[in-house]
């Protein structure tokens, strides 16, 4: 089976202030858009970001590897030389929820992992294996 893009559309209360974060932080090519929503070329992906007014979610964490993980959340798994780059980008930008760090180091499914939220409080994590087989091994 072969690897087919997927569609995100989020919502966000402040469409300029994700537009920015997205294309301007994450460094992503931005498509179509209109008044109330923006496309980006997530990754090979298509991520689109939908305003809608704010409000009240209640923070959701799940305990993994001993961190508290946001839930939900989306990202992209990277090569791990292309985690590192992004990683080192990003750092000066953004607030970590989870710094990078090695997650199940020595175990299966040993991989890179980062937490951070965009200005509208979507949670985002990029993770990478060393050896992408990894990805789904139990």
């Amino acid at each position: 089976m072969s690897t087919r893009p997927f569609h995100l559309a989020i919502p966000v209360d402040n469409l300029e202030k994700a537009r920015a974060f997205y294309r301007n932080i994450l460094d992503l090519p931005e498509g179509r858009s209109s008044d109330h929503w923006v496309d980006f070329n997530f990754f090979g992906h298509q991520l689109v970001i939908h305003y809608k007014e704010k409000s009240t979610v209640d923070e959701v964490h799940n305990e993994v590897d001993g961190k508290a993980v946001p839930v939900p959340h989306f990202g992209v798994v990277l090569a791990w030389e292309d985690f590192e780059a992004f990683a080192e980008k990003i750092t000066p930008h953004v607030d970590f929820v989870i710094e990078p760090y090695v997650r199940f180091k020595g175990l299966t499914g040993e991989q890179t992992t980062m937490f951070f939220y965009d200005p509208c409080g979507n949670a985002l994590e990029f993770k990478a294996f060393r050896d992408d087989s990894q990805i789904f091994a139990k």
